[in-house]
C-alpha cells in the first residue's frame, strides 16, 4: 500500500458540497502542490487549489490529518469542494496528474483494518452499516462497527491464554519432582467461557436482520394470497385474478414495517394437480419456499399448513368465504378489514426473533468459527492429557484470531471490501 488513492466520498454531484479523500504517503504533498502549502494539522481551513498549469480548480475547505491518528492510519487529506460535477471532475483530473490513483470499493476502509485502525469484526459491522435500510438494522450494525464484539472476543481470547499457561506450565514441569497441577477450577472455567459463547451463539443471526423477516404466503389456488401479498406490501406488485394458477412463481419484497425489517414471499398455489409443467414447477418452489420461512400465513383449510402457520381466514368480505374456527386473524385485502392488526401481530413477532435494538448479532463466518471455539473448549474440558488439552486451547485461539482478523485470507477479504462503496 505505497500508492497514494483518491476518492470522491460524499454523495454524487451534483450536491452542495463533494469531500474528496486522500489517503496515502503521498497526501501531504498533494496537498501542497494544490494550496500552495501545508494547512495546520486537523483544522479546517480555507485555500484555492490550482492544478499543475496554475489554472484555479475550485475555493475550498481543506483539511490536512498526518497519520497514523486517522481513519486509515496514513496521511490523509480531506477537500471539501464545491459539488457540482465539473468542479468534482477537475478536481480528480489534477489528482490524477500529480500521480495519484483512482480508490477502489472499499479500499480505504482495507486500509484501515491493514493498518490495525480496525478489526475485521468492525469491518463487517460497518458494511452492514453503510447497507441498512432500517432502524433495527443500523442500530445492530452500529454494535458490531463499534466493537462491542470485537471487546468479547479480545476477553475471551485472554482467558484462554491465561489457561493455555496454565497447561504449558505442566507440560514443562512434567519431569521434574515438583510436578506443576492445573488449577481445581480449571475445567469450571473452560465451561463458563463455553455457557458464555453458547449465549452469543443462540442469539438471532445477522442474516435474518439484514434480509428480512422471511414470511411466506401459501395455500391453495384462488385463496387470495396475492391479494393479501398486494395489501401487506401495500403495491399492486403479485396479478390477481379469479383463475386458478394465476401466480406461477415464486414472488418476493422487501418491506420496512415500524422500522422491521421484512420479506414477503407470495407462492403458486399448492395442489397435488398442477394445470401444465410449468405450474407444476412454481407449485413445486412453493414448498421450497416453506422450509426457508420464519413464518408462514396459511390461507388453506385450517390444520392443512406446515407446523407453526399462523393460520388466516382470508376474503372475510365474501359470504361465501371459508369460514376457520380458530384463526390467527380474519382479514379482508379488498376492504382492509384486520390488516392493520395482522401487520401490528408480524411486528411484534419479528422483533421478540430478531436482534434486539442496539444488540450485536453475527453473521454466518462469525457464527461457524465461534461454534468451532466452542467445540474445542468442549473437547479441552473432557480431556485428561495435557497435549491433547493444549492443542484444543491453541484451535480456540485460532478460532478468536480469525474472528477478529489476526488470521485471514484475501480471497475474504475481497470479498467483505467489495461490498463498500468507491471512496469508503
Amino acid at each position: 500500500m505505497t500508492d497514494t488513492i483518491f476518492a470522491l466520498s460524499s454523495g454524487a454531484p451534483p450536491a452542495a458540497i463533494g469531500v474528496v479523500r486522500i489517503s496515502g504517503p503521498m497526501a501531504g504533498d498533494t496537498l501542497a502542490a494544490l494550496a500552495g502549502s501545508l494547512t495546520p494539522p486537523r483544522r479546517a481551513a480555507f485555500r484555492r487549489l490550482h492544478d499543475r498549469t496554475g489554472a484555479v480548480l475550485d475555493e475550498t475547505l481543506v483539511l490536512w490529518l498526518p497519520g497514523p491518528g486517522t481513519a486509515t492510519g496514513e496521511d490523509t487529506v480531506e477537500l471539501h469542494c464545491h459539488g457540482g460535477r465539473a468542479v468534482i471532475a477537475a478536481v480528480e483530473v489534477a489528482l490524477a496528474a500529480l500521480g495519484l490513483r483512482r480508490a477502489e470499493p472499499g479500499e480505504f476502509t482495507r486500509r484501515a483494518f491493514a493498518n490495525g485502525r480496525i478489526d475485521l469484526a468492525e469491518a463487517e459491522g460497518l458494511a452492514d452499516l453503510l447497507s441498512a435500510e432500517t432502524e433495527l438494522q443500523r442500530r445492530s450494525a452500529l454494535a458490531m462497527a463499534g466493537g462491542s464484539f470485537s471487546r468479547e472476543v479480545e476477553g475471551w481470547r485472554e482467558r484462554v491464554l491465561t489457561a493455555s499457561a496454565a497447561v504449558e506450565a505442566v507440560l514443562d514441569f512434567a519431569d521434574e519432582d515438583d510436578v506443576a497441577v492445573l488449577p481445581e477450577d480449571f475445567a469450571a472455567r473452560l465451561e463458563a467461557l463455553g455457557g458464555e459463547i453458547g449465549d452469543w451463539l443462540a442469539r438471532p443471526r445477522a442474516e435474518a436482520l439484514r434480509e428480512g423477516f422471511r414470511v411466506v404466503l401459501a395455500g391453495p389456488p384462488n385463496a387470495g394470497k396475492s391479494t393479501l401479498f398486494n395489501a401487506l406490501v401495500e403495491s399492486e406488485a403479485a396479478i390477481t385474478a379469479p383463475i386458478a394458477g394465476t401466480t406461477r412463481d415464486v414472488l418476493t419484497r422487501p418491506v420496512a414495517i415500524a422500522g422491521v425489517p421484512f420479506l414477503f414471499v407470495d407462492t403458486a398455489g399448492l395442489r397435488e394437480e398442477a394445470g401444465d409443467a410449468i405450474e407444476a414447477i412454481g407449485v413445486e418452489r412453493a414448498r421450497g419456499e416453506l422450509d426457508q420461512a420464519d413464518l408462514v400465513l396459511w390461507l388453506g383449510d385450517e390444520a392443512e399448513g406446515p407446523d407453526g402457520a399462523w393460520e388466516i381466514e382470508p376474503q372475510s368480505d365474501r359470504t361465501d368465504h371459508a369460514a376457520k374456527l380458530a384463526p390467527r386473524h380474519r382479514v379482508s385485502a379488498l376492504t382492509g378489514e384486520g390488516v392493520d392488526a395482522l401487520r401490528g401481530d408480524l411486528v411484534g413477532t419479528a422483533r421478540d426473533r430478531l436482534p434486539k435494538p442496539g444488540e450485536a448479532a453475527l453473521n454466518r463466518r462469525q457464527h461457524a468459527l465461534l461454534a468451532q471455539a466452542r467445540a474445542g473448549l468442549a473437547d479441552a474440558q473432557s480431556s485428561r492429557d495435557p497435549l491433547i488439552v493444549a492443542e484444543n486451547l491453541r484451535l480456540v485461539r485460532v478460532a478468536f484470531d480469525a474472528l477478529i482478523g489476526r488470521a485471514t485470507t484475501e480471497d475474504m477479504l475481497d470479498a467483505l471490501f467489495g461490498r463498500f462503496c468507491i471512496g469508503k
